[in-house]
């Protein structure tokens, strides 16, 4: 699967990136509606503003200006309206953040492990030992590497694969420094911290090319960092995890 024009930034964008999951949808519909919460009242604040300092500047066409310092109405109006607003903002943005915290029993487990400056990953839930479950390093492919329709600073040599529509539960640490194991396509983003365990959970709902980079400052190479993940159907990744396994 090539990498071209899928769920990778591009020069100068300041939308956000098509989602994958129904938590980032959620997101972006929460920016959107506060984005219109805000737009209403700078343009009413811009409004009142012009509005005071034509009515109470005197000039030869204005000889009384207002001389208004105090409306209890006013007041109240004020008062009230911005409380209901932030009412208005709390309910699904409270809804959003229980629903991040909302467990769903996972069908798949990745352990993401942050390095100075790579990422290694572990599924655990398929040892081809007893001892032994699939791990593998992923590490950023140099600009000199890179082949026809990969994207610089972002490609790596081992992706992450999932298979889409199946519940995962990603436990996320760091053997050094503090990383931060972000995708913007997922709506998933979580500290990466030594010596402590953090979870998110995630399905993704439809296929594609997903990129992401480290979202903590942690050193010089921490733009070097990036993480792809790769959701496929369960078929392709029956494929992939037997491949794997039989390179391990």
């Amino acid at each position: 699967m090539s990498s071209v024009f899928c769920d990778a930034p591009v020069a100068w964008q300041i939308s956000f990136q098509d989602p994958a999951t129904s938590f980032i949808v959620g997101l972006i519909n929460l920016h959107h509606d506060i984005i219109f919460f805000i737009t209403v009242i700078i343009i009413f604040i811009l409004w009142v503003f012009g509005k005071t300092l034509v009515d109470f500047r005197q000039s030869d066409t204005n000889l009384f200006p207002r001389k208004i310092t105090h409306g209890t109405f006013l007041e109240i109006v004020w008062t009230l309206v911005p409380c209901w607003i932030l009412v208005l903002i709390a309910f699904p943005s409270f809804s959003l953040l229980y629903s991040m915290d909302e467990y769903v029993q996972p069908s798949i487990t990745l352990k993401a492990i942050g390095h100075q400056w790579y990422w290694s990953y572990e599924y655990s839930d398929y040892n081809v030992s007893d001892t032994t479950p699939l791990i593998f390093d992923s590490y950023i492919i140099p600009t000199d590497e890179l082949e026809s329709g990969q994207i610089r600073l972002l490609e790596v040599d081992n992706r992450v694969v999932l298979p889409i529509n199946t519940p995962v539960r990603i436990l996320i640490t760091a053997a050094d420094v503090i990383h931060s194991w972000g995708v913007p396509s997922l709506g998933v983003k979580c500290d990466a911290v030594p010596g402590r365990l953090n979870m998110v959970t995630t399905t993704i709902e439809r296929e594609g090319i997903f990129f992401g980079q480290c979202s903590e400052l942690c050193g010089t190479n921490h733009g070097f960092i990036p993480i792809v993940i790769e959701g496929v159907s369960l078929e392709n990744y029956s494929e992939w995890l037997q491949s794997k396994c039989l390179e391990e």
